[in-house]
Order: structure tokens, then sequence, then C-alpha cells
């Protein structure tokens, strides 16, 4: 399953070591395969380590919060 850009949209590939910024990306039995806007595979990221992939328009809080 593809997710393509309908805008001129960048994602970001959260996990424990760092983000990765990414065009699209492509949901696998295992994990998220990343790619640029060539389509040029960037990085898997296994589902064990992924912990969002996020539209890179969304404003993160620097200060994490616990939902009640």
């Amino acid at each position: 399953m593809q997710f393509d850009c309908l805008y001129d949209t960048m994602f970001r590939a959260h996990f424990p070591d760092g983000d990765i910024e990414c065009d699209h990306y492509e949901l696998t039995e295992h994990g998220a395969d990343l790619y640029d806007e060539d389509d040029v595979f960037l990085a898997f990221v296994p589902y064990t380590s992924l912990i969002a992939l996020m539209n890179e328009e969304i404003d993160r809080d620097p200060e994490p919060s616990i939902a009640d």
C-alpha cells in the first residue's frame, strides 16, 4: 500500500534513533519503506522501531505530554 503526496507535502518517519524526511512511503508486512521525490529508496523502518509517520506540516510540541 503506497501513500503518495497529494500536495507538496513531506512526511517524517519518527523512530528512537532520529527522524527521516521522505516524499512518500509504502507500508509493508514488516515496516515502512521510505522514498524521496524521485522514487529513490531512502530507508526501511521496521514497525517495532517506528514511533510515528507524520505529515511534515504538523506542528509538534517540543514538550511531550501524557494524556489523562
